[in-house]
């Protein structure tokens, strides 16, 4: 597996080059899996691809902090991240993994993966709901996914020194929630791992065996992305 260590200055570059690495990979631009990781330089909120803002967003709070709202092109529900939250994305090619075209063992393959990384660090993480790593039944990782025809991008968050406040600040009650959160407040259900950045981003690199620099990134196409679609209202306040 590549390794692609870059953050970008834009938010909107950033969510771009997620899509940009699925989309390169999808046409045979890039070959080989790749585990991305990046970390916001200031917070921001990202909403699921089918999300509507208003019943996921506090945008009042938003604008008041400066907070901007984006887009993904992956499903679930918002986000808010920033410096203390590391963010990674796995581009996976499906030709020899069939069964990973199944949503839910992809899930699964992703979220044992995850654990198996963090288990030596951090005692009592376990994997909930449909998509969540929570440490003592608090949530300090969501994630989401985009299936194309023949690779998948897998995503998410990894909360470990984030001022939670500005989560339930910045976000409404989701209008869906697993069982397990019991309709716990955000000040309840999520947490930071007790964890350091670097035991964080060496246990992903160890564990994904993403040995390998990534020779060239699709420059071009997030750059594209970026300004056509991240970059624009027509995209992010869609509904």
């Amino acid at each position: 597996m590549y390794l692609f260590d870059l953050t970008l200055p834009t938010p909107a570059e950033n969510l771009a080059l997620d899509e940009a690495l699925l989309e390169a990979t999808e046409a045979g631009e890039l070959s080989g899996d790749v585990l991305r990781l990046w970390e916001p330089q200031s917070p921001l909120a990202v909403i699921g691809r089918a999300s509507r803002i208003a019943d996921e967003v506090n945008l009042t709070v938003c604008q008041q902090r400066g907070v901007p709202v984006f887009r993904r092109t992956s499903g679930g529900a918002a986000i808010v991240a920033g410096p203390g939250c590391l963010m990674y994305a796995i581009t996976l090619d499906l030709a020899n993994r069939e069964d990973l075209r199944a949503i839910d063992l992809c899930h699964r393959y992703v979220m044992e993966k995850m654990l198996a990384a963090l288990a030596p660090h951090v005692a009592g993480v376990t994997f909930q709901g449909t998509c969540d790593l929570t440490w003592n039944n608090q949530k300090f990782s969501g994630n989401s996914l985009r299936v194309k025809r023949d690779h998948v991008l897998y995503h998410g968050t990894l909360l470990y020194d984030f001022p939670l406040e500005m989560i339930a600040d910045c976000l409404n009650h989701p209008p869906r929630t697993p069982d397990y959160r019991q309709q716990r407040d955000h000040t309840q259900f999520v947490t930071n791992l007790p964890i350091t950045r670097d035991q964080l981003r060496n246990s992903l690199i160890e564990t994904w065996a993403a040995d390998k620099p990534l020779p060239e990134w699709p420059e071009k196409r997030t750059a594209d992305l970026a300004a056509e679609k991240y970059g624009t209202d027509e995209w992010n306040a869609m509904r």
